[in-house]
């Protein structure tokens, strides 16, 4: 079956849990849903209260200050089935569940943010360079509170084994710290690997973490992995375990990917730790994916991006009292490696700073904007982006998997194609394998790696980072990255300019509702 490594494998993992628990959950929600039906069809007081609470959320949904491709799913669905449709969306699209972690993360923030550097000299710089870059870099130090850096070298992998076997050359050299962060980690061949060498660093005496998506991994471990580690000296925790129970803060994951390293190097990028991420199975023909490595000043946003999640998941942990030691660092200079923004990205307030960069970039382009991603699941205001740059005569090319991990989710992407194509933008399959890698470039100035996909989980409901980098060799490597996926991808975008028949179109129609759950 093709089915995703991270959903089903033949070693030891918690996919029994998860079965388990999704099952209580629907029990529970079809327990709601029945009484509501019942008191609905059987008393007529909450059968007119309902209706006005259905009038008026349709009013809050409609004046809500967000994309229409957000509110329309939830306005359609309450209207034509308002007791399931309201149910749901009080349930699952208010998500007042969140609170108590939103004001944690907004506590932890305001205490990690402000160790960051300003910034205000580079970003003054850059302005005089390239005002158009450093109008992003302003926008995501105003709006995520990560500055950008100058001097700091970025390195760019074109495939995740390249980037792995610089990271494991990095770890052995550590001399105070790791911290390591992924939104999925197989207890396989390429873990096993890396975590011989955290046993070595904890023997030394350093400050060993690991962090995981308890959601992401529970295909590929067990609670016992934890257990493991502890055993072992390396300290870990689980982001939001999943757990039998209503629980609304399951639907925001972890998908970051962050190494650091003695906080001067760092790596991130689109890879987990997983075995089919280095070619060691590959259930999907190649799977090429991608990544960076930032070495010095630059690095102290990782650092606090981990340090964020590692003391804001769970308030029963002991979190960190000095946060300094890890982040008063001795970093050398470089002046010639251009400018670097690590950020990050969080469901936890109303800000989709991974959606408004790749916006930005296409807002931007004077010659191209070139964009990789798995999935394209995207609100109108991106669609609009996009086409009106291709419209102004840019270069715009999306380059997606030619080989689906998911085939729901493929459908709905190529339900998307369409909408761009008859505009301008050009689209392009990748045929050797599926395609994980999530970056752009744009006009040689330009580039981003990381783990944001274009897809409304990633823009809207997970917890991501990114690195935005320019003026510098790395965009270079990503540029001619880029095209050489070109060479082994089909372009399609005559496939998709007309010719839908009216079934394709209905059936794109119906996934598109459920596009924003997805």
């Amino acid at each position: 079956m093709n089915e995703t490594l991270e959903t089903k494998n033949d070693i030891k993992n918690g996919v029994s849990r998860m079965v388990f628990a999704v099952i209580s959950i629907l029990l529970e929600l079809g327990i709601i849903l029945f009484l509501n039906f019942y008191l609905y069809e059987k008393w007529l007081l909450f059968s007119a209260a309902f209706r006005i609470i259905a009038v008026l959320s349709v009013m809050f949904l409609y004046g809500r200050n967000c994309s229409s491709s957000l509110k329309m799913p939830w306005i359609m669905l309450i209207m034509s089935i308002p007791v399931a449709g309201l149910v749901f969306y009080l349930l699952v699209g208010l998500n007042s569940g969140t609170k108590r972690m939103k004001k944690r993360y907004k506590d932890i923030d305001e205490i990690l943010l402000p160790k960051l550097p300003e910034g205000n000299a580079v970003q003054t710089l850059l302005a005089d360079k390239n005002p158009y870059i450093a109008n992003i870099t302003h926008y995501i130090k105003n709006y995520s509170g990560y500055p950008v850096y100058h001097g700091s070298k970025v390195t760019y992998y074109d495939d995740a084994l390249k980037g792995l076997n610089a990271q494991k050359e990095a770890l052995k050299s550590a001399k105070h710290f790791i911290f390591m962060e992924y939104h999925a980690i197989e207890d396989g061949t390429a873990w096993n690997e890396i975590e011989t060498i955290l046993e070595v660093k904890v023997r030394e005496g350093l400050d060993v973490r690991v962090f995981y998506d308890d959601m992401g991994s529970i295909g590929f471990i067990t609670t016992d992995f934890v257990k493991k580690l502890e055993s072992k000296g390396i300290s870990c925790r689980v982001f939001n375990p999943f757990a039998p129970g209503l629980n609304l803060f399951l639907n925001n994951r972890d998908h970051r990917k962050i190494t650091v390293i003695d906080g001067n190097v760092g790596f991130t990028g689109g890879y987990n730790l997983a075995d089919e991420y280095f070619h060691l199975r590959e259930p999907f023909g190649f799977w090429k994916d991608t990544g960076i490595k930032l070495e010095g000043e630059a690095v102290k946003s990782l650092t606090v991006t981990f340090l964020e999640m590692w003391n804001a998941v769970n308030n029963r942990d002991l979190d960190d009292t000095d946060y300094d030691r890890f982040l008063n660092c001795k970093f050398e200079i470089r002046s010639h490696e251009g400018f670097a923004v690590p950020y990050a990205d969080s469901p936890m307030d109303d800000e989709q700073v991974g959606e408004e960069v790749y916006m930005s970039i296409a807002e931007g382009a004077k010659d191209y904007a070139w964009f990789v991603t798995p999935y394209l699941i995207i609100t109108d205001e991106m669609i609009h982006s996009l086409s009106l740059a291709a419209k102004r005569g840019v270069d715009v090319r999306i380059i997606t998997p030619g080989i689906p991990d998911k085939k729901i989710v493929y459908s709905v992407t190529r339900s998307y194609y369409h909408a761009l194509v008859k505009n301008g933008v050009r689209i392009f399959e990748y045929t050797p394998g599926f395609c994980h890698c999530k970056m752009s470039v744009s006009d040689d100035a330009i580039a981003t790696c990381g783990t944001i996909n274009m897809d409304y989980r990633s823009f809207y409901h997970h917890f991501e980072n990114g690195c935005l980098y320019a003026d510098c060799k790395a965009v270079d490597d990503t540029r001619k990255d880029f095209e050489e996926m070109f060479k082994v991808s089909t372009e399609v975008t005559e496939n998709y300019r007309t010719g839908r028949g009216a079934f394709m179109r209905f059936s794109q129609l119906i996934l598109r509702l459920f596009a924003p759950l997805m």
